[in-house]
């Protein structure tokens, strides 16, 4: 039960401030949620201490049978892939609650959908059934389109409409691979443990691959699936954008390593050149558009595009090294980016703008925002892979697991660092140094209020860049035996005639 507490917590939340029948008021729903939101983080820490690394299998197993006629079981379970991701999704989940606006309109509704998301996210890491992570992937996407589409900007009706045909697109060709893997392995249900699709052909294992790839190609997202990313995070409010970015983001990666990589393994590798070279795409055509952008908000959108091309080589290459930085990324890259979406948050709360033709001079110690400006510059180091910080790291032993499989397609990759350094430099550059601009005067103060998440970020960047195996301890042996068998099953496959 311990795992179906966890999903059950954010749940019955929702459901407590969204239907209490008395009056409630904004900061009682916002103290009540993120109440909710630190005992389901505490939680999963209370798993991890329980978790054994050792134990390369599912822990924590739930199984229940649900509808038999579908072959649809509730099963749920962690091992050293989801468990970081878990973690990761609760802390920035308190931190979107708490970064939240007091005075929120409909606030009920809103702390209601941000729960909801939550649940959603959690089912999906801990699903161990095909047709129920599927379930638990589209629970998320009526929350997250509602969180938009009311409380985002000028054009959150074309964001979030644009956000929810692209995701829809997704969850129906990921829908339809799973049912091709399951029908046609004969598989006696949608389980992870009774799935048998690698020894399905290999011309059958593309064809279904193709569909997971394009799907969570969309939810990552990858070039040329990309569209509606930078839209979605202009538009989305600042807590919604730390959570777009810092977890939702990763349901794609997630998926790509559990469902492309580890049960279709001959089109894996088949594909693996491919999907090299797409990832090259994806990062050096993100960090290009990154540079362009003047908006401070839309230019942190595109780097994501570019850094989350950096897993999708890791995948490619399949190496235990490469996708133990796959892991690592997407805890760098949600620490990352949910700090920089929350610092460029408040400097558009303070100054009214985040167009970098117009803010300047922030760091100016006497009227400027020298606090947060600082906090941005350790953001960029992490982001741009300086040592010493999370991203160096992550990106670093996925370049070392990547170059011995794919060494033109890693050494191009590798650029987009060195451009990750030039347009977040043009960001600080702009926006921080040089004379205050005229048209910001007269700031508001920014209070310790503001500032306290984004240390609490900024502290487990460079935690994680010290001392990274805290995060390895617990991923790599499962990380290990993935791969291992991912080898095995390549070697083992009937060759077509």
């Amino acid at each position: 039960m311990m795992l179906s507490i966890l999903i059950l917590l954010p749940l019955l939340g929702s459901a407590l401030i969204g239907f209490y029948p008395a009056a409630m008021s904004g900061k009682i729903a916002r103290w009540i949620a993120l109440i909710v939101a630190v005992i389901i983080f505490l939680w999963t820490v209370l798993l991890t201490f329980q978790f054994n690394p050792a134990d390369v299998g599912i822990q924590f197993a739930e199984s229940l049978p649900w509808i038999d006629v579908l072959g649809l079981n509730y099963n749920l379970g962690i091992d050293g892939l989801s468990l970081p991701l878990l973690l990761l999704n609760g802390i920035l989940t308190c931190i979107a609650i708490y970064s939240s606006n007091p005075t929120t309109q409909r606030p009920r509704f809103y702390y209601s959908l941000i729960l909801l998301l939550c649940a959603g996210v959690i089912g999906a890491f801990l699903a161990q059934d095909l047709l129920l992570f599927f379930l638990f992937y589209e629970l998320e996407l009526i929350p997250l389109y509602l969180l938009i589409a009311i409380w985002g900007g000028t054009r959150r009706g074309y964001a979030a409409t644009k956000f929810l045909i692209y995701t829809a697109i997704s969850g129906i060709l990921i829908l339809a691979s799973f049912l091709g893997m399951v029908w046609l392995s004969d598989s006696p249900s949608f389980g992870l443990a009774t799935l048998n699709s690698h020894t399905l052909p290999l011309t059958t294992q593309v064809v279904l691959l193709v569909g997971i790839l394009i799907g969570f190609g969309i939810k990552i997202p990858l070039v040329p699936f990309h569209t509606w990313l930078p839209d979605a995070h202009v538009e989305a409010s600042t807590p919604i954008s730390v959570l777009l970015a810092g977890v939702l983001l990763k349901l794609g990666t997630y998926g790509l390593l559990r469902f492309g990589m580890n049960l279709l393994p001959a089109a894996w590798e088949y594909a693996a050149p491919t999907l090299a070279t797409w990832a090259v795409v994806s990062v050096l055509f993100g960090a290009s558009c990154a540079i362009a952008q003047t908006d401070m908000k839309k230019m942190v959108a595109y780097s994501s595009i570019g850094h989350m091309g950096y897993i999708l080589l890791a995948a490619a290459a399949s190496t235990p090294v490469s996708i133990l930085g796959a892991v690592m990324q997407m805890v760098s890259h949600g620490l990352i980016s949910a700090l920089m979406f929350l610092l460029v948050g408040v400097v558009y709360q303070k100054v009214g703008s985040r167009d970098l033709n117009v803010v300047k001079g922030l760091l100016n110690p006497e009227r400027g925002m020298p606090v947060i400006g600082t906090l941005i510059v350790l953001g960029v180091m992490a982001s741009a892979g300086i040592p010493g910080m999370v991203g160096f790291i992550a990106e670093f032993i996925i370049f070392r697991g990547s170059f011995e499989v794919f060494p033109l397609q890693t050494l191009l990759s590798m650029l987009g660092t060195g451009l990750t350094a030039v347009y977040f430099l043009i960001l600080l550059n702009r926006a921080f140094f040089g004379r205050l601009s005229a048209p910001v005067v007269n700031l508001p103060r920014v209070y310790w209020s503001d500032r306290i998440p984004a240390f609490i970020l900024a502290l487990l960047i460079v935690i994680f860049g010290i001392q990274p195996s805290w995060l390895v301890h617990w991923t790599e042996p499962t990380i290990t035996t993935m791969t291992q068998k991912t080898v095995s099953l390549m070697a083992n496959m009937p060759v077509e005639n």
